[in-house]
């Protein structure tokens, strides 16, 4: 597929290969997906502040300077690799996504953001052109949560700032996140210092798979994104009493893994039936016993639920609590519900977003606009910039899991489209100041 490029500035775009543009940003994930960078040597798990983190982000240091920018490491462990525009200490275009990755996880998601963001500077950077504003490409170090309870901690800083008590989450060894960062080489007491100003930011754009069928469905390399759903992360405990398999009768049992089983089922039917912008999942369980022959005395569940809209995600919540206050009230077992994360949902800016839909459609492809289930770092970005988000396709939709697959085309397709968006953003940051 030729590249058919109508923006204002299409120099750059006609001179790029797609098919050479996407398979350097697949090959750079999947180096990135293994060992070292991989705390696992058999699957892919890099999470937050391990030595797999820090070896990710030593390539991405050499791959950064080589696109021409300047590298440096913020007080939380994000990487920023900044392009000057054509005048020093102007605002920035944030380009990037994140480089954690969920436990036996795929090789592209988030990475493939930031791959991305290396192409488009180095696109640039090979023309000798300069900007009415900086590029500055960032690795957010943590957006999964794969490691300390909360997601987009990093991007979270960024945008508002550290909370010094949430560095005091612990991950599974009882490790905080201020000893982690002090084990990274950084100084916890200067994680506040990680947050930009905003003045410093012109707007942040995320390319990121679309972790979903839809542009499959729709034979499309990309997608545009309208928005981020609202999420809600709750975790509800069980507690009943311990017992014996064999001496306990069933009608006398307070089986807490029966009650939140039970309480499973009431999450997935209330999903099911809110509508098809409305999920709910049950991906964490943990109970008190893994022997055969005990009744577990208590048992814990992480419920993920996400709809286009927070009163929809909200209505859904409260009726899910109720059924399992009423599944807890039968079994006769305690039952104690703690939110874990709350986030709204987070529209896409909508002149961002349609100078994407162009850009799309300046590289030959139907433009198509998609609203967004997973979140993403641009949510946390949203209070400080305007954002907008690029999907690109992946194979059958599937994520978080080894399968996770990319082509080459479709990512080149992205590449361009990339460039495109930043020459139209150029341009109209030019007549604004032309006007001014």
């Amino acid at each position: 597929m030729a590249p058919i490029c109508r923006a204002v500035h299409t120099e750059i775009v006609n001179r790029m290969d797609f098919k050479t543009q996407g398979r350097r940003p697949v090959s750079r994930c999947d180096q990135l997906g293994v060992a070292p960078f991989s705390v696992d040597p058999q699957v892919l798990t890099r999470p937050y502040l391990t030595d797999a983190h820090k070896a990710a982000l030593d390539a991405l240091r050499t791959w950064m300077t080589e696109a021409g920018m300047s590298v440096r490491i913020d007080p939380v462990g994000n990487m920023i690799g900044r392009y000057e525009g054509e005048r020093p200490n102007a605002p920035a275009l944030l380009i990037g996504s994140h480089i954690d990755s969920v436990q036996n996880g795929g090789r592209y998601d988030g990475a493939l953001g930031v791959m991305l963001g290396v192409e488009t500077v180095d696109a640039f950077a090979r023309a000798g052109r300069r900007l009415p504003f900086a590029i500055e490409v960032i690795a957010f170090g943590d957006e999964e949560g794969s490691r300390f309870p909360a997601s987009m901690l990093c991007s979270g800083a960024l945008a508002a700032g550290a909370d010094p008590a949430a560095l005091e989450a612990r991950d599974e060894n009882g490790v905080t996140i201020a000893q982690a960062l002090t084990a990274f080489g950084l100084d916890p007491a200067k994680a506040g210092e990680a947050r930009r100003a905003p003045g410093e930011i012109l707007a942040y754009v995320e390319p990121h798979i679309e972790q979903g069928p839809v542009l499959e469905a729709e034979d499309l390399p990309v997608g545009v994104v309208t928005g981020i759903a609202a999420q809600l992360r709750i975790k509800a405990r069980f507690t009943g009493q311990a017992g014996h398999a064999g001496t306990s009768p069933m009608g006398l049992r307070r089986d807490a893994v029966a009650a939140a089983a039970a309480a499973i089922l009431a999450v997935e039917t209330v999903a099911t039936e809110g509508g098809p912008h409305l999920v709910g999942t049950v991906g964490r369980i943990i109970a008190s016993t893994s022997a055969f022959n005990v009744i577990a005395g208590s048992c814990e569940i992480g419920i993920d639920l996400r709809a286009a809209s927070r009163d929809v995600r909200n209505a859904a919540a409260a009726r899910i609590r109720e059924r399992i206050e009423a599944i807890a009230a039968e079994r006769n077992v305690g039952l104690e519900f703690t939110v874990v994360q709350d986030l709204p949902g987070s529209p896409s800016n909508e002149t961002l977003t349609e100078l994407m839909a162009e850009a799309v459609g300046d590289v030959g492809v139907r433009p198509y606009r998609l609203m967004s289930g997973a979140g993403h770092d641009a949510m946390m970005l949203s209070s400080l910039c305007p954002t907008t988000m690029l999907f690109i396709r992946c194979e059958r939709g599937i994520s978080h899991n080894p399968a996770e697959t990319v082509r080459d085309d479709d990512v080149g397709v992205a590449a361009l489209t990339m460039v495109a968006f930043v020459e139209r953003l150029a341009s109209a940051q030019a007549q604004l100041m032309a006007a001014q």
